[in-house]
């Protein structure tokens, strides 16, 4: 009687040209998003735009609605975009948030108290109607950009809290593209849409003029808080507008 005695056979583990040739491809040719499905990082160029916006404003109030020197708050607001620049650039992610948020509430209390200043100014007609309509107007756009800051920076663990998701599937915010499956990513290896900041100002341009939010509702509470001031700042310099406006007929 002869035992046979069956081996498992060794296979062989080395790839195929025709594997290595597609892995060589594949790593040539990511997909979107890159390997590991992770969006590129928001630009934040309209930020920054949006921020020297503000200080250009800030420089065409009336001298009445200005604190010190005219260019004491832009010359602080630069010595704070610096860092924070700096901070973006090498990576330190909680520094910049840091003074992003300080950033933030730095031209909220410029811009505050220059709406005070507005109104305690109004009964004096110390400025002319073509200043008042100007301060107003740069008051009123300032509005929109602070709070475009504010929501752009809070919104889901801000900026850098985005990009490290494949998708915005939650937030303050209910954007019309989170409620779309084809553009919202439809697995979680493909990257889906996620807010801008262009996104985030035209929420707080809607706010300013309709007093309500439109097309994207507000979740949490605090969103819901902020777009009450917003809206608030903003009746109260269109209401002094008016106001004056019929004081001049």
């Amino acid at each position: 009687m002869t035992l046979r005695t069956d081996r498992p056979r060794r296979r062989d583990t080395a790839p195929s040209p025709r594997t290595q040739h597609t892995a060589a491809v594949a790593k040539t040719n990511p997909p979107p998003g890159g390997e590991s499905g992770v969006r590129p990082p928001e630009p934040r160029w309209p930020a920054l735009i949006a921020i020297l916006a503000i200080g250009g404003l800030y420089l065409a109030l009336h001298a009445d609605l200005v604190i010190g020197p005219r260019w004491l708050f832009p010359a602080v607001l630069g010595a704070l975009l610096v860092p924070t620049l700096i901070s973006h650039r090498a990576g330190r992610h909680d520094l910049n948030r840091r003074l992003g948020l300080l950033l933030s509430g730095l031209l909220t209390i410029g811009m505050v108290l220059s709406v005070v200043l507005l109104v305690g100014a109004l009964p004096s007609h110390r400025q002319s109607p073509a200043a008042l309509l100007l301060s107003a107007a740069s008051l009123w756009f300032t509005n929109i950009l602070v709070f475009a800051l504010w929501y752009w920076r809070l919104d889901a663990g801000g900026p850098h809290g985005r990009d490290s998701r494949l998708r915005h599937a939650e937030g303050a915010f209910l954007f019309p593209q989170m409620t779309m499956p084809s553009v919202a990513g439809e697995n979680d290896r493909e990257p889906g849409w996620s807010p801008h900041f262009v996104d985030y100002l035209f929420l707080a341009f809607n706010t300013s003029t309709a007093f309500s939010p439109t097309d994207t509702p507000a979740l949490a509470r605090w969103a819901k808080a902020m777009m009450m001031l917003q809206s608030m700042i903003s009746l109260t310099v269109l209401a002094l507008l008016a106001a004056r406006a019929v004081n001049m007929l």
